[in-house]
């Protein structure tokens, strides 16, 4: 492993640990060169899964697509990091659990629509608007209504 500082290839493992729910290691290292600290995660290669999107285009399944959906649904609300990686370590096991070659991007968005319905109503009406194409205010007012039509009924607010 490269040191990002100096760019000597000598380092030296300090700690590891599991990470993200048991699907990464983190590794801490120190450079041997510059005696400067730095973080790396290691993680198993996944299987080569590919994503039809709408237009029939295929591409492979990409994890930090997945989590920056939901880092922009969830932008400067108060959802604890924790919870959100909880919430895209949900939806990308259900993914590899019930997909081996290939996935419509449209599963995947109705999968993060449903996690994002659970985590925060704010970030799920903000991925719903731009996954569903909202085109006017009666959108967003209609998908609002739903929403909280559903909270209620579940005792949630």
């Amino acid at each position: 492993m490269k040191c990002p500082f100096c760019k000597n290839d000598d380092d030296m493992v300090i700690d590891s640990r599991a990470a993200d729910n048991g699907f990464a290691i983190r590794r801490r290292r120190e450079c041997n060169k510059c005696g400067r600290r730095y973080t790396t995660y290691e993680r198993m290669e996944k299987f080569p899964l590919q994503v039809v999107k709408k237009d029939g285009r295929r591409e492979a399944y990409n994890h930090e697509k997945l989590a920056k959906s939901f880092e922009i649904a969830c932008h400067k609300l108060p959802i604890p990091t924790e919870k959100m990686n909880e919430a895209i370590d949900s939806v990308e096991r259900k993914i590899l659990d019930n997909y081996e070659v290939e996935v419509e991007s449209k599963v995947i968005g109705e999968m993060v629509m449903d996690a994002l319905e659970k985590l925060n109503q704010v970030a799920y009406i903000r991925f719903a608007s731009v996954y569903r194409e909202f085109r006017s205010a009666s959108d967003f007012v209609r998908e609002a209504r739903k929403v909280a039509d559903n909270c209620q009924r579940e005792g949630r607010y």
